[in-house]
């Protein structure tokens, strides 16, 4: 069988593509991951990236990259993924059980993209032979291999037999549980044992939290068994136009120094910690039914469809505290989710709606056709999060136990905008849709004064 580098430059299978110049930082850290001797120019590229005193003498077990956008990640992940698959795991095998290489991303549509590139690799005459079923998810080969598309959750990737594990933007991944990207990562190591597989995350980096932060700090630069590289997108590759990474630096430098530089960012923090919302959390039920003489107020934050929910979520107070009664989100027809809305609302009592100035006529239209007045929140959703924070802290709140909720609730990120006011929103690729609608609700009264569990009547008109 061919080593990583012969695998690469071997004009027969990909030296076409991984074996000039533009690839050669990838073969130089790719072969050292390997632990295959370097020449002079490898070792210097490897100590380069590496931030380590001398070249391996081993391979190593995982390679966690921080890598600039467009820096080639996911096409030398394809290849490393075909490579994990081409290899003999049958002696390690019981009769039935397949080696699968896992491809995961933060979502279904990035591992397929990941996907395309291993279709793509497969096309090589020599390789092809050895497909014997393919579906869009799943491409088995004729050595008792699979390479499949995985998702980010650590229930779906327990029971495998793992030869390998490409986690791809591992920076940017959201999926259930408080700290997901370590869950999955934790899940996966056993199924990695038996055949003592590698595990590659790579992504651009992003805050200073998270798994791949976190391997960062505790392995960059020192000796083992897990290798950590870090570089900037023109080192990995150099094709990439200077132009493109000058434009980023002119228009958002904190932004770019991470998509680009490779550098985590400094101007980031987590909003909320996971500890404070699942405190505030009770225990059921999931949804507060109506009780009488309550009332109750609602906030919205409309979607027009696609992979943003359209929420509602609707609050009481009880005493001091603000309770969360529900929070519902609806993905489709945004029309159909109005109507169901409209008809929960009037089912707790309430008349009128708040939100934000999301599609803002065609909004106010549709809620009133269904008897609902919808009025547009004053407050930016920046200024809600920090109104349900102040509340939060002070114990002033009651949290449904919603898992979507706490997550969305918990990878919030503040940075200090150029104005000089705190900026609260998501990470890239994740969602708030249900936070902010909680976040609303919460807001709406949580500099109010409350009396018993009847609030002045004139903040309900």
């Amino acid at each position: 069988m061919l080593d990583i580098r012969e695998f690469m430059t071997d004009p027969a299978l990909f030296g076409d593509e991984f074996g000039g110049e533009s690839f050669a930082a990838w073969r130089a850290l790719l072969s050292g991951f390997y632990g295959l001797p370097l020449d002079e120019a490898e070792t210097e590229t490897f100590l380069t990236l590496t931030a380590r005193e001398e070249a391996p003498t081993e391979a190593h077990n995982e390679l966690w990259l921080a890598v600039g956008r467009r820096g080639g990640k996911t096409r030398a992940a394809a290849l490393v993924a075909v490579y994990e698959a081409l290899q003999d795991y049958t002696d390690k095998l019981a009769p039935g059980e397949v080696a699968t290489v896992m491809l995961i991303a933060g979502d279904q549509k990035q591992a397929r993209a990941a996907m395309r590139y291993v279709r793509g690799l497969f096309e090589n005459p020599m390789l092809r032979k050895m497909i014997v079923r393919e579906t869009e998810t799943i491409i088995e080969l004729s050595n008792r291999t699979a390479i499949e598309i995985g998702t980010a959750s650590f229930r779906s990737v327990r029971g495998y037999t793992l030869a390998a594990v490409i986690a791809d933007e591992i920076a940017f991944w959201h999926a259930d549980g408080a700290n997901p990207d370590e869950e999955i990562i934790a899940a996966l190591r056993p199924a990695l044992a038996t055949l003592n597989g590698k595990l590659l995350a790579l992504s651009s980096p992003h805050s200073k939290r998270g798994v791949l932060w976190s391997m960062h700090r505790r392995y960059y630069s020192k000796p083992g068994s897990v290798l950590v590289a870090q570089a900037p997108s023109r080192v990995m590759n150099p094709s990439l136009p200077a132009r493109v990474v000058a434009d980023a630096m002119n228009e958002d430098p904190a932004r770019a120094k991470a998509e680009y530089l490779a550098e985590f960012r400094n101007d980031l923090e987590a909003f909320i910690g996971i500890e404070t919302v699942l405190a505030a959390q009770r225990s059921k039920p999931l949804e507060v039914p109506r009780q009488n003489k309550t009332a109750y107020w609602a906030f919205a934050d409309p979607s027009g469809g696609g992979a943003d929910h359209f929420t509602l979520s609707i609050g009481h107070a009880d005493g001091d505290t603000i309770v969360v009664d529900l929070v519902r989100g609806k993905q489709g027809d945004p029309a159909q989710a109005t109507a169901e809305f409209c008809a929960l609302l009037k089912s707790y009592g309430v008349s009128k709606v708040t939100g934000d100035r999301y599609a803002a006529g065609w909004v106010v239209q549709e809620f009133a056709r269904h008897g609902v007045r919808y009025e547009h929140s004053e407050k930016d959703r920046s200024q809600l999060y920090q109104d349900f924070l102040a509340a939060l802290n002070s114990g002033r709140v009651e949290l449904p136990p919603c898992q979507t909720t706490a997550r969305q609730l918990a990878n919030l990120e503040r940075r200090t905008g150029r104005s000089g006011k705190d900026i609260i929103d998501h990470a890239p690729g994740a969602h708030d849709d249900h936070a902010n609608a909680v976040a609303g609700v919460v807001s709406l009264y949580a500099g109010r004064r409350v009396l018993g569990k009847t609030i002045v009547r004139e903040l309900l008109l």
